[in-house]
């Protein structure tokens, strides 16, 4: 059947093709044309897809508090705006080259200061555009979505609104997806950035760190996606390790300020600590090796270990100052592999590489001062 179909259509391309034009350019041109047919098709599919989402966003937060109407309820805007603050400007960041860092309030990742605060939420959002989705536009569903989610629980605990958070629970796959696409969309921008970010971009960011900070929508968050948050700090990490533009520092350093923001959550800071350690040890054996058989090193990698060797000084700084949390709380193996002859490494290293040797060695007293207490 197959053979007789095959040789019906070729009969009839032949029988039909138009006068100049051999019976290949017809078969091609039809070829082409079926082809595009399908492109609109696959179109259409993403379309109502993205569609389906939408309206299954809408629905999880009926259930979640069907009383919802930001719009309409003057006291919910005034409780946000008195408890919003604007974004910071990024003019400061047009003319900067990227290599000057000693201005960290103008210099800051994304507009965020260090001391995160909630940002404003009537952030105006771009217009879909399935076609051709930029950056921002490939953010603004799961954003707009996450955002009011948190709108909801900050209403909620104001006493403004009744919500039941109970409900992401039953719908696991719509907050798994709305984090996920805001977890893609930053790692698109942080693969290729353009400065000064964008007032969206930013308030993404604040978005995410809002989400993993929220004590009744963490747990939700991190247990449906802790895996894709998981993938999206390798991801940062590899970013800052591998970036070998010549003006990258203003990129790395936005870079290093998210991931301090995602460290903010004592559930990703161990585990983000584990993947720092097995990354500064790997890249420390790697440079002994080349330095005792006088081989040569990536140069560019080796500027690039200061960020994350810098952020995870810091983290490990933050779980020190915080009582409630145990120094083994994250992976103790990993721990211990970093520790394993790291003196030895420290001493081979520190005359030829005296910075990187500081920086091992703070670490190192970093980890041993919170196992002794």
């Amino acid at each position: 059947y197959l053979k007789i179909s095959k040789l019906a259509l070729a009969f009839a391309i032949i029988h039909s093709k138009p006068p100049g034009k051999s019976s290949k350019e017809y078969t091609e041109h039809l070829a082409k044309t079926v082809s595009e047919q399908d492109f609109g098709w696959k179109w259409k599919v993403e379309m109502l897809e993205a569609e389906v989402h939408r309206l299954r966003q809408e629905l999880l937060l009926n259930r979640i508090c069907p009383r919802f109407h930001l719009e309409n309820n003057p006291s919910a805007e005034t409780l946000l705006n008195r408890e919003s603050i604007n974004p910071t400007s990024y003019s400061s960041q047009l003319e900067d080259s990227g290599c000057d860092v000693s201005n960290d309030s103008a210099f800051d990742s994304l507009g965020i200061s260090s001391d995160f605060h909630q940002s404003e939420y009537n952030v105006k959002f771009p217009p879909l555009n399935l076609c051709h989705p930029s950056k921002e536009q490939s953010l603004a569903a799961p954003v707009q979505f996450l955002q009011r989610l948190l709108e909801i629980r900050k209403l909620s605990e104001g006493g403004i609104l009744q919500a039941d958070f109970s409900e992401l629970e039953n719908d696991s796959f719509t907050i798994c997806n709305s984090v996920s696409q805001l977890l893609d969309g930053l790692t698109v921008f942080y693969n290729n950035p353009k400065f000064p970010v964008s007032n969206f971009l930013t308030e993404a960011v604040c978005v995410l760190v809002s989400l993993i900070t929220d004590t009744k929508i963490s747990n939700h968050v991190l247990t449906k996606s802790f895996k894709k948050l998981e993938e999206f700090k390798k991801n940062l990490i590899q970013i800052i390790l591998r970036n070998s533009s010549v003006n990258r520092f203003q990129a790395l350093h936005s870079v290093s300020q998210t991931l301090l923001l995602l460290g903010k959550n004592n559930v990703l800071r161990n585990s983000l600590i584990s993947l720092l350690l097995s990354e500064v040890r790997r890249f420390a054996e790697q440079l002994l090796q080349a330095h005792q058989v006088q081989s040569v090193y990536d140069i560019t990698q080796y500027e690039n270990i200061f960020p994350l060797c810098m952020i995870l000084e810091q983290l490990l700084q933050n779980e020190t100052e915080e009582s409630n949390v145990s120094s083994s709380d994250y992976e103790g193996e990993e721990k211990m592999k970093f520790l394993k002859n790291l003196d030895q490494i420290i001493l081979l290293l520190s005359e030829e590489f005296p910075l990187f040797s500081l920086y091992l060695w703070r670490v190192s007293v970093l980890l041993n001062s919170a196992q002794m207490q």
